[in-house]
C-alpha cells in the first residue's frame, strides 16, 4: 500500500481527523486519476464515496433554474470531501469537477463503515469533520443570502485572505490570481458587478491590484460589509 505524506496547511479541511486517522484512510482508498474538466460526480448521483485530493484542484459548484453557477467550495491538495448517509439513500445536491489533472483516492461507503465500526474513535472524529464541512457551507450561504452581493465578495475577499494571502508591506496580498468573472460564480454576480464593487473599494483604498495581484489593504472595513462573526479560520476559508 503506497504511503500518503499528510501535510497540514490552511487550505486542508482535515483538522478534525488526526494523522492516526488519515493514515487509516489509505488502506481503504483506491486511487484514481482525474483529466481537468471531468466531473468526478454530478448532482443527482448518489452519494456513496469521499474522495481525498493528492494532487490537484476540484471545484464544488451548484447549478441554478436560471441557468448560473455558483462555486461553492474549491478543494485542494489534502482535502477530503463527498457526502454518504447509512440511513439513507442520498443524492448529491452540486457537482464536483476537477479544475486540473487530480489523482484522488476514492473511499467507498461500505469500505468507510467497517473502518468506523471497529475504530469508534475515528467514528467521532468523522462527526466532527462532517459538521466542519457543514459549517463552511453554511456560513457561505449565510453571506449569499442576508448581505448582497457586496457583502458576498467582502465574504470572499475574506476568505481568499486567509487561504491565500501573506503579508506584504503591512497589507494582505492574495497570492492566487483570480479574474474577476470567477469571483463572480463564487457570489452568483457577473464580470461587470464584480468589476464596479472592486472598482469601488479601490477608490476608497481598501483594496488595490498590483501586477496581477489583489492586495487588501483594510481588512475591518470589510469586515464591516458583510458583518463579519470572525468564524474560525478553519471556517472561513474558499
Amino acid at each position: 500500500m503506497e504511503t500518503v505524506a499528510f501535510e497540514r496547511n490552511i487550505h486542508q479541511n482535515t483538522y478534525h481527523l488526526t494523522e492516526k486517522t488519515l493514515f487509516a484512510l489509505t488502506d481503504i482508498m483506491y486511487e484514481q486519476k482525474v483529466e481537468a474538466g471531468t466531473f468526478l460526480f454530478r448532482e443527482g448521483d448518489t452519494a456513496n464515496k469521499l474522495f481525498y485530493i493528492k494532487e490537484g484542484h476540484v471545484k464544488m459548484l451548484k447549478g441554478t433554474s436560471d441557468g448560473k453557477e455558483y462555486i461553492l467550495n474549491m478543494f485542494n491538495s489534502g482535502d477530503l470531501f463527498g457526502e454518504m448517509s447509512s440511513f439513507m439513500a442520498i443524492s448529491y445536491s452540486y457537482n464536483a469537477r476537477a479544475e486540473t489533472d487530480c489523482v484522488v483516492g476514492v473511499i467507498q461507503q461500505k469500505d468507510l463503515e467497517i473502518l468506523l465500526w471497529q475504530h469508534g474513535e475515528i467514528a467521532v472524529e468523522f462527526l466532527k469533520w462532517t459538521s466542519l464541512l457543514n459549517q463552511i457551507t453554511q456560513s457561505k450561504l449565510r453571506d449569499l443570502t442576508f448581505h448582497g452581493k457586496l457583502g458576498a465578495l467582502a465574504s470572499t475577499l475574506i476568505r481568499m485572505s486567509h487561504s491565500y494571502g501573506e503579508e506584504y508591506k503591512g497589507s494582505i496580498r492574495i497570492t492566487k490570481k483570480m479574474k474577476n468573472g470567477e469571483l463572480g460564480e463564487y457570489i452568483g454576480a457577473t464580470r461587470e458587478s464584480v468589476n464596479r464593487m472592486l472598482s469601488d473599494l479601490k477608490t476608497k483604498g481598501v483594496i488595490e491590484q498590483s501586477k496581477g495581484f489583489l492586495i487588501i489593504h483594510d481588512l475591518d472595513h470589510l469586515k464591516t460589509i458583510c458583518q463579519c462573526e470572525n468564524c474560525p479560520l478553519e471556517i472561513c476559508r474558499m
